[in-house]
């Protein structure tokens, strides 16, 4: 582990070191301008945070990225229950979408693995690990009842910050998450563009007076000086809500790389090809096409939502190495093997030497901290119900997930307390999170750092363009 983070090191001073030598001869011109004709070859330290972009990418695309990718294959983590049915509660459902690939094919009830039909909790105790299921009262302890009991009654008091689904909702169902890839389809135009506008102007703790050019590819009369207008008063507000704005605007833009680097080139009788669309990322984040430096804020911000979900993700490790908690599927080797590469996962989390500081949120004044933070929590339970919105069913099952994943990264980095005072042997008290949370929280995680890693390829195909 100390020669992999060393290697990583050597890569990032290599990189810093080229960069601030580029004048001297040492590198090609040609190279120098390909790089800085690039626009999403981003370099610096990023805003409100004491990490430079080219550390995050070195660890990521290097460590991260390829074992988050092979943890999510596992069987707990590519199934995920989930309720499309829900109804929208602020409008009517009028969207639509163009592609058949739109639709989300849920697994019939025998390729779920018998272990995930038991309980809605992540931790098991006890457990009869067989592959024949059995009635839930003949395969648990007494103690493992009871800890049922206080799971249900702790996750139903817990503060949360996003609406999870009720899993015992017979419209929720099991979604094979490989199978159902996050991809373009075709879902654009007004109800998309509203879906957008009301998470950024609904809950965004900013005046209707301060004017925000949301959407790119929304009609609009309005001109830059009105978006340097809200950076502006961006600029002039507290931590937390300049945190609050780059969170959902990081979101966004993780999104639309997934949405353009899985983009459907050719449908030929059938026959599908599935690629980068260049020209569509560069609508997205080229400074041409998005009124100056939007795009390059809209990347940036991508970056300080990764650093806020590894922190998350390093804060809760202590968690997952309790003896008690056990990812289980039914299939003891199969558990067994998907711990381990969580561990290996979160350990490298924690190794990461420049972390998001959480501690300087919400550290004023107690009273209007607490205030604060209950108007953060809000403000983000709302916008996971606004997801319920969505009117394409797959582009709804990934904002829903990747939205409950940002949620529950945020209940970790507010629960350190708790998560410290955990008993070593105990599973009914103190903090806990549901299957459905973890699902979230490591799919939600794995998509940012997709995000960073196809970064790279656009990177590419630019620089040949």
């Amino acid at each position: 582990m100390l020669g992999i983070l060393f290697l990583l090191w050597l890569l990032v001073w290599f990189q810093h070191h080229q960069r601030h030598n580029g004048n001297t001869g040492h590198s090609s011109s040609s190279s120098s301008q390909r790089n800085q004709s690039c626009f999403c070859h981003l370099t610096g330290v990023l805003d409100d945070c004491f990490c430079d972009i080219e550390s995050i990418d070195a660890v990521n695309n290097f460590q991260i990225y390829p074992q988050i990718k092979t943890l999510l294959e596992r069987d707990y983590f590519r199934y995920y229950k989930v309720n499309l049915q829900r109804p929208c509660p602020f409008w009517p459902d009028d969207g639509q979408c163009f592609i058949k690939d739109c639709n989300v094919e849920p697994c019939p009830p025998s390729q779920i693995p018998d272990g995930m039909k038991l309980s809605r909790t992540s931790d098991m105790t006890d457990c009869d690990q067989t592959n024949e299921l059995g009635a839930i009262n003949s395969t648990l302890s007494s103690q493992s009842k009871e800890a049922f009991v206080d799971w249900a009654r702790h996750d139903d008091a817990q503060d949360n910050f996003c609406e999870l689904d009720d899993e015992t909702s017979p419209d929720a169902e099991y979604v094979d998450l490989l199978l159902n890839p996050e991809r373009y389809t075709g879902y654009k135009g007004p109800s998309a563009w509203r879906v957008w506008n009301t998470i950024y102007e609904e809950n965004c703790f900013k005046p209707r007076s301060v004017y925000r050019p949301l959407i790119p590819l929304a009609p609009s009369n309005r001109g830059g000086d009105d978006a340097e207008g809200f950076y502006n008063w961006l600029e002039g507000v507290c931590l937390e809500k300049r945190v609050f704005y780059r969170l959902i605007s990081g979101l966004h833009s993780s999104i639309s790389i997934h949405l353009s680097a899985e983009y459907l080139l050719d449908d030929i009788w059938g026959e599908q090809r599935w690629g980068p669309n260049v020209e569509e990322f560069r609508r997205r984040f080229d400074p041409d096409e998005t009124e100056g430096q939007e795009g390059m804020r809209r990347l940036k911000n991508l970056y300080i939502l990764y650093l806020i979900e590894l922190r998350a993700l390093s804060k809760v490790a202590p968690y997952f190495e309790r003896a008690f908690v056990n990812l289980y599927t039914g299939n003891a080797t199969e558990d067994g093997a998907t711990k381990e590469l969580l561990l290996q996962l979160l350990n490298a989390t924690k190794a990461f030497p420049m972390h998001f500081d959480e501690r300087s949120m919400f550290a004023g004044n107690q009273t209007e901290a607490k205030v604060l933070k209950e108007e953060f929590r809000l403000h983000f339970k709302n916008i996971s119900r606004i997801m319920d919105c969505v009117g394409c069913s797959r582009c709804r099952l990934w904002g829903k997930l990747q939205t409950q994943g940002l949620g529950t990264a945020l209940k970790i980095l507010f629960s350190e307390k708790e998560i410290e005072s955990l008993p070593e042997h105990s599973p009914s008290q103190g903090f806990q999170l549901t299957r459905q949370e973890l699902g979230a929280l490591l799919n939600g995680f794995g998509r940012l750092s997709t995000s960073i890693h196809q970064l790279q390829n656009f990177r590419s195909l630019l620089e040949k363009k």
